[in-house]
């Protein structure tokens, strides 16, 4: 099983080199050919959906630039060409939706609390618990009773913060279960009331608005835009991050 895992990961670098080296001589169509057969074994890193998002951004094609650039910041919020180069191919759709205004804990919860993945609060959860027991040992076996109040309020202090870390954690897994970030792939979408054809339209959106998906129901998806408006589309039409 190593052994394969071994070959494959060599197999997908030098896939990844020779797609670089596509991309300098601007062959970005067969550059996109060996990231995807790297995608398609089933390896994911912020490198390659960066390496990806250009290449279609040199070919103008708005929706897959857009869906890779976001799958590059939700594994690396962190990456400042990707935020730059997105606000770049977001200059290249159509639709120009206003936000809502946000309160202060939405804006918090949008550009804080959501932006490290839960994974991440888990782990820093993990580390806060280990300190508490780590602390608590040490405050146990203290013989001076000013050592003891001591690490007995640190380890207080991180019990408490390791709860707030579970807490955000358990915030940020429902907010993900609730809130999948998708991209419009269609050149025209016709967005309908209720997930039937012969439903009303409610409004039109193009290629690479980004939406939310809120429910889905057979196979139609419910999607909600950053102005509030909610419509239902075919699955086909997107494509979640």
């Amino acid at each position: 099983m190593f052994l394969g895992l071994f070959v494959q990961a060599q197999s997908n670098q030098v896939l990844f080199e020779q797609a670089n080296q596509l991309y300098k001589n601007a062959d970005y169509k067969n550059a996109i050919v060996n990231y995807q057969k790297i995608e398609n074994s089933g390896m994911h890193s912020d490198a390659l959906y960066f390496n990806m998002a250009n290449c279609y951004y040199k070919l103008n094609e708005a929706a897959p630039a857009i869906y890779y650039y976001e799958k590059t910041l939700k594994l690396n919020p962190l990456h400042d060409d990707a935020k730059y180069n997105l606000i770049l191919a977001n200059r290249m759709t159509i639709d120009v939706i206003d936000e809502m205004p946000k309160t202060l804990i939405q804006k918090i919860e949008t550009n804080f609390l959501h932006k490290i993945s839960v994974e991440t609060w888990a782990m820093i959860a993990i580390v806060f618990s280990i300190l508490t027991a780590l602390l608590f040992l040490i405050y146990y076996f203290s013989y001076s009773s000013i050592l003891k109040r001591v690490f007995f309020s640190i380890s207080i202090t991180t019990f408490g913060l390791m709860i707030i870390m579970i807490l955000i954690a358990l915030e940020g897994v429902n907010y993900e279960k609730n809130h999948q970030p998708a991209i419009i792939f269609s050149e025209k979408a016709v967005i309908k009331n209720a997930p039937t054809f012969n439903s009303e339209d409610v409004f039109v959106l193009h290629e690479g608005t980004k939406v939310d998906v809120i429910d889905t129901v057979d196979d139609w998806h419910k999607i909600k835009l950053a102005d509030g408006k909610i419509g239902w589309v075919k699955n086909s039409i997107l494509r979640i991050i």
